[in-house]
């Protein structure tokens, strides 16, 4: 029987006789609580916290009072290259401009830039992970969330991954060519861990962990808290983690997502996208770290044009890429 039983007993037992005759304190179960617990058992002459760490508490009491807070488990490269997955891939050629040169003989060099940008961005702040979203469907997050990932992993011994976390609406892997599960959703759901969800691409340093298997509660699985968990386990393996998120005013998951990344890139469709939705996207997002806006969809004729270069830290686009990738 241990020492906190034995006290909670013999203050019953003082209660019992006549609590109050001779000024002895009395300690009830209430007392008895974590923050609580050094001045309670010291007044009974009970051992303090330090000693009664080193006592036999039932694992019931000690869920309760000592929860468990080891460090976190950090995972690494080499290991996590020959527990996952390596399916093959069949990329989509017309949204993948490092692969086919005729989308736009100025796209990839475009990328290479916004690369560039992102990593003087990093010289005077955290910035590793990194959401990709835009202001409502259609203006091409998607898109440049493939290419970023394809322009860094271009560069020697530079390692991305992209997470699909747009479970509303999961692309990625099918701009990629990839199985869609299992995905975020699974490991959200504690249905598999990352070994599970995380595919090796079949060449460089890319890999991907798409949106998983469909589900009804998408804001309350991102909200759980274990999405905060997987990307501090990634970041000491990969040089940016890059998130594809929903549009950020239809729904609040962005908001949400935002909330845990170290910056936001928001993705304009050129001739598209109204200012003052692009105004109101740039309110959702105000608490947040914007680091660039993306101009996407630029024709060729105006892509050093000075207002362009100006209004936007960034451009891309080629007029003829009409489809609207989201």
């Amino acid at each position: 029987m241990s020492r906190i039983h034995d006290a909670l007993k013999k203050a019953e037992q003082e209660r019992g006789i006549g609590a109050g005759a001779d000024n002895s304190p009395s300690l009830s179960r209430e007392d008895v609580a974590d923050g609580d617990l050094t001045s309670s058992a010291t007044a009974l002459g009970v051992d303090t916290r330090e000693d009664l760490m080193q006592q036999e508490i039932p694992a019931s009491a000690a869920s309760v009072m000592m929860p468990a807070a080891g460090p976190l488990e950090y995972l690494r490269f080499d290991e996590l290259r020959k527990r996952c997955a390596h399916p093959v891939w069949n990329p989509d050629p017309n949204v993948n401009v490092f692969i086919n040169s005729t989308l736009s003989e100025h796209g990839a060099e475009q990328f290479r830039t916004l690369r560039s940008r992102l990593y003087q961005s990093r010289n005077n702040q955290q910035l590793r992970s990194l959401l990709v979203t835009s202001s409502v469907p259609g203006e091409g997050k998607t898109f440049v969330t493939v290419n970023l990932a394809q322009a860094i992993v271009r560069q020697p011994d530079r390692r991305a991954i992209i997470i699909d976390a747009d479970l509303r609406c999961a692309r990625v892997h099918t701009l990629l060519g990839a199985p869609a599960a299992p995905g975020l959703t699974d490991y959200l759901r504690g249905e598999a861990d990352e070994s599970k969800i995380i595919q090796f691409g079949p060449e460089g340093n890319l890999c991907l962990i798409p949106g998983g298997n469909e589900v009804t509660n998408p804001s309350e699985l991102l909200s759980n808290g274990r999405l905060g968990v997987l990307l501090k386990r990634l970041a000491p393996v990969f040089d940016w983690i890059i998130l594809d998120s929903p549009p950020c005013l239809p729904v609040a998951d962005s908001s949400i997502l935002a909330g845990i990344c170290d910056g936001v890139l928001l993705v304009v469709k050129s001739g598209s996208t109204p200012s003052a939705v692009a105004q109101r996207a740039r309110q959702e997002l105000q608490t947040r770290n914007i680091v660039g806006v993306v101009l996407n969809n630029v024709g060729e004729a105006h892509m050093y044009n000075s207002e362009y270069y100006h209004a936007y830290r960034y451009g891309y686009g080629n007029e003829s890429l009409k489809a609207d990738h989201k």
